[in-house]
């Protein structure tokens, strides 16, 4: 079900979110806590939070953003790290989608932002 299934996504976003919950909470207890999220209206289409990622004792954390697309799920969400945006010269225009193989060269180069390898 998607946005615009009415009822049906309703229902489905209920489970989205019992899901959400039960793996932030696996994640607290296994001490792998690295992002928050919410919704940001009552529709379940547009999402903020923060992710974060440690290196080297240094806590890295970012602005996490995405909405849910019309077609979802036959169209996945772009998640969206605006924070990264212009951070190298392939970056995407608002830190978006930043999984492709442009992208996959800057992981070993200067910034350490391997959070955005754990979508969601």
């Amino acid at each position: 079900a998607g946005p615009r299934d009415g009822a049906a996504w309703t229902q489905r976003l209920k489970e989205e979110y019992k899901a959400l919950i039960a793996y932030t909470q696996m994640n607290k207890s296994n001490d792998n806590d690295w992002f928050r999220i919410s919704a940001d209206n009552p529709e379940g289409t547009r999402w903020t939070g923060k992710c974060w990622y440690v290196h080297n004792l240094l806590k890295y954390e970012f602005d996490l953003q995405f909405d849910i697309p019309v077609t979802y799920p036959a169209t996945a969400p772009e998640h969206e790290l605006p924070e990264l945006d212009g951070k190298t010269q392939k970056m995407y225009r608002g830190g978006e989608d930043l999984l492709d193989s442009a992208f996959q060269a800057a992981l070993g180069q200067e910034l350490v932002v391997v959070v955005v390898c754990r979508r969601l």
